[in-house]
This record gives C-alpha cells, sequence and structure tokens, in this order.
C-alpha cells in the first residue's frame, strides 16, 4: 500500500520521503521510483525516531498479517506505539497534517454488521491478535491525545482489507489473497484456516488510496473514517473464485481457525461515501484479475 501512495503522491507532483525498515516490504516495489528527482527513500525504522520537515505525514508502517502477529508481537506493538508516538511528535514539531493507518481490526469480532465508526469494538485484549489491535487502539488515542493537547490536524482511516499487486505471499508474510492466488497458480492446496464461513470485505488498493487522498485533501480539524470496500465475500467462495478465475486444479483443504478471528467483517462507509463523495470502482472479480496478472509476471507462471 505504501508503495501505491508514493507513486499517486510522485504522480500528483509532491515532494515524497518514504521511510521503510523493510521488515515486510520490499525494496522492489519502489524501485521505479528511486530515480524520481522528487522521491527520497530512507532505510529506517519509525519506532527509532524520524527528523525532517514535511507538510503531511502518513503513517502505514506496521507488519498487517494475521501469521506475522504470532511470530513478531513485539515489533508490531513498537511500530503502532513507539512509532506513532514518534511521528505525533515530528507532525507537532512541523504543524504537519498527520494521517494514521488504523485498521478494521480495532473493531474485534464486531457484533455489529456493518460495523460504523461508533461502534467501540469487541476486542481481546491478551489474545493471539491483540499485538495489533490494542496497539492500533492505542495509536489511535496518541492521534486523538495530540489534537486535543496541541490542535494537530489528524485523520484516522480504518482500513477494511486491502489487495492488489506488490503483496508479498510468501510465509509469515502472505495473506489471504495473494496466498490463495500463489497457491492456485501452481495447483497446490488452498489452505483455508476455518471453517471458511467467515467473511471479509476486500477493496482494491488503487480505491483505497483514492480515498486515504481524497480524505487528506479535507481541511478537517480531527476525523476517523472507515476506508476500503462493502463488497462481502466468505473466505470459502473467495477461494473457490480464485480457482476459476486461474483455471486451476487446486483443492481446498481446512486448517484450524487462527485465534480470535473476527467471524464477520463489512464496514459502514456511509459516512466516507458522503464525505469523500467517493464509492470504490473496481469489482472484486476485476481486482483480482489484475492481482493475478502480476503475480504471473513476478512469478513467470
Amino acid at each position: 500500500m505504501g508503495s501505491w501512495l508514493c507513486e499517486a503522491l510522485i504522480r500528483l507532483g509532491s515532494k515524497v520521503t518514504c521511510l521503510d525498515n523493510l521488515s515486510s516490504g520490499r525494496f522492489e516495489n519502489i524501485m521505479h521510483l528511486v530515480n524520481e528527482e522528487n522521491f527520497e527513500y530512507i532505510r529506517g525504522d519509525v519506532a527509532e525516531g524520524v527528523e525532517g520537515k514535511y507538510d503531511i505525514i502518513f503513517h502505514l508502517a506496521s507488519r498487517a498479517s494475521p501469521l506475522e502477529f504470532l511470530r513478531y508481537p513485539i515489533e508490531i506493538i513498537k511500530a503502532n506505539a513507539f512509532g506513532t508516538y514518534n511521528l505525533l511528535e515530528l507532525a507537532r514539531r512541523n504543524d504537519s497534517i498527520f494521517f494514521l493507518a488504523s485498521t478494521s481490526e480495532v473493531y474485534g469480532d464486531s457484533k455489529v454488521i456493518p460495523i460504523p465508526e461508533d461502534y467501540r469494538g469487541n476486542v481481546n485484549p491478551v489474545g493471539e491478535r491483540s499485538c495489533y489491535d490494542e496497539s492500533k487502539r492505542l495509536a489511535e488515542a496518541l492521534c486523538y491525545a495530540f489534537h486535543k493537547q496541541y490542535g494537530l490536524r489528524v485523520m484516522i482511516g480504518r482500513i477494511f482489507n486491502t489487495y492488489g499487486p506488490r503483496m508479498r505471499y510468501e510465509g509469515y508474510y502472505g495473506r489471504v489473497i495473494p496466498r490463495f492466488i500463489v497457491q492456485a497458480l501452481k495447483n497446490e492446496p488452498i489452505t483455508i484456516f476455518g471453517d471458511g464461513n467467515q467473511t471479509r470485505s476486500f477493496c482494491y488498493v488503487t480505491d483505497l488510496i483514492i480515498q486515504i487522498l481524497k480524505f487528506v485533501s479535507k481541511n478537517l480539524k480531527f476525523e476517523i473514517l472507515n476506508l476500503g470496500n462493502d463488497e462481502e465475500i466468505k473466505i470459502i467462495d473467495l477461494a473457490k473464485l480464485i480457482i476459476k478465475l486461474t483455471n486451476s486444479n487446486s483443492k481446498i483443504i481446512f486448517l484450524p481457525p487462527m485465534p480470535d478471528d473476527p467471524r464477520r467483517r463489512k464496514p459502514d462507509l456511509s459516512k466516507m461515501f458522503k464525505l469523500l463523495n467517493f464509492k470504490p470502482k473496481i469489482s472484486l472479480k476485476e481486482g483480482l484479475l489484475k492481482t493475478i496478472s502480476w503475480f504471473k509476471n513476478e512469478l513467470r507462471i
């Protein structure tokens, strides 16, 4: 997502500094930008401090794959707690606009569907997902505190599942759509955690980037928006669709469910539609075909 945002900002004429420690990102995703006059890449960690002068700060740093929650909980908490504080301090010193890439995970296993921004969540504070869920909730609290105490202009985007080209797929980095696509392209078993009846709402990356840019362009003091696409699908149906679109011979196998895995995830986007005057343009099928094409080229299949 960060590489797509950098690219969009460059195309809009902005001067962009990209800070990434590459813990879950790939340098290949920004290689086409490194020779751009208005682009600078710094290998660094937001949890260790950031310097510079910026008009807008986008905080997108954090591992975000559920499998990574099990392996890197401390790193995730540091990025979302210390990293958010460091960037908010930087924004305060520069009087910058601050955008936090929060997450639908702050809602936990929601009891309200579709999920509105005023739902306070159903989150396990000491579960396997809590390193991400709770550190993102803390990040939001920090944002609100900086707004109240210093008048910092803050926009919080609670992002629902995003997908598209450039996603990592291997090992602990693999999220559901890239994992399913690669498994299907290789005719390997499609691995579903749980019974597959859990739902997600997937947004193609370019639609999400448009939402973020429209959001920060508003003259707002403090606002929280759900961002994404409200097209809901069962994970088992997603697997079947990817098998169909890839003409794969893969079979579906079921693994034990992930701890605290939400059963349904569908955003209420009515506030976003009204404020940004925008609805997602890319259907799930169209976005999957674009993503499959990228992975075929990436894997030379």
